[in-house]
């Protein structure tokens, strides 16, 4: 895990691989949890039977963005990023889904810091996100996250 305390700190790994979470596995359970908070509850994600005997995938598959809302939870495993008052998700830009996640696949976030800028105070930095499946060489998504940091003086 990398730590980082300062907007110095930080602009050392501009450019540059910042790490990888661990594995994830996405199982029914929060699948099924995800729709419920979403009100989505499209047979693909949902209905095992029907999903395993006329999808695509013959299984269920998570929604795209329950893999998108796992970023964070990913990003902790991978960046300390400590001295701050705030940290505010800022965005999400040119994201593409390339592969569905089907039920118990393991996944995983590799992220690089694209750019990092002091804007009069405020650190605004872009990471590139990519998340992996295991056992297939297509990512799942590729796309840039933006978080705003308010670090301590």
């Amino acid at each position: 895990m990398v730590i980082v305390n300062s907007f110095a700190e930080y602009k050392a790994y501009e450019g540059k691989e910042i790490g990888v979470s661990q594995w994830h596995t996405i199982d029914q359970d929060q699948i099924n949890k995800f729709a419920d908070a979403t009100l989505d509850h499209q047979w693909i994600h949902c209905d095992e039977e029907r999903a395993k005997n006329e999808g695509p995938f013959q299984s269920t598959i998570a929604h795209g963005y329950l893999t998108l809302s796992l970023i964070p939870y990913l990003w902790k495993q991978i960046a300390d990023i400590r001295n701050v008052k705030m940290e505010i998700n800022y965005g999400i830009e040119q994201f593409k889904f390339g592969q569905a996640v089907l039920v118990n696949d393991e996944v995983q976030l590799k992220a690089k810091l694209n750019t990092i800028v002091d804007l009069r105070g405020v650190t605004k930095v872009v990471i590139g996100a990519t998340l992996s499946i295991k056992g297939k060489a297509k990512p799942a998504y590729t796309g840039d996250v933006v978080f705003l940091y308010h670090f301590n003086d």
